[in-house]
């Protein structure tokens, strides 16, 4: 399985912030380390930075293998961490709609565009969701 470069992970790392306790993210859900939701609640007890670490890269395994399984054409490390690391925001959405789409046809810059589309939680454009898709944005463009 194709695994995210390290400037993927440094961004979803920088984006998501360490958090060893539970807290709710933006939009209410419970979450813990790099952004890990699965099995988190209220009392889920504290974790180490190394296990935050682990979460995240077990995390990040589903998502490298939903964005192998849905892009068709050829990527770089850098638009594959781009890709991941926005699936690992959003979910599959993007993949699905008009970005997906346009990558499956081949028009890279089309998609950088379609980056900055995926700035909303709970239906509001959010500046800290708009910084992130930039950053995602120039990933996604760097060449490897």
């Amino acid at each position: 399985m194709r695994q995210i470069n390290n400037e993927g992970l440094e961004l979803i790392k920088s984006f998501e912030g360490l958090r060893l306790s539970a807290y709710k993210d933006s939009v209410g859900i419970w979450t813990i380390g790099y952004g890990h939701c699965r099995g988190v609640c209220e009392n889920t007890p504290d974790i180490t930075p190394a296990q935050a670490q682990a979460l995240l890269l077990l995390d990040l395994q589903d998502c490298q293998t939903e964005v192998e399984t849905l892009v068709k054409v050829g990527l770089n490390d850098n638009q594959f961490a781009a890709l991941v690391s926005l699936v690992f925001n959003v979910g599959l959405s993007p993949l699905l709609k008009t970005l997906g789409r346009l990558l499956n046809k081949g028009d890279y810059n089309g998609v950088a565009e379609q980056f900055l589309k995926w700035n909303h939680a709970g239906g509001v454009a959010l500046n800290g969701l708009t910084r992130r898709r930039q950053a995602e944005r120039q990933l996604f463009l760097t060449l490897a």
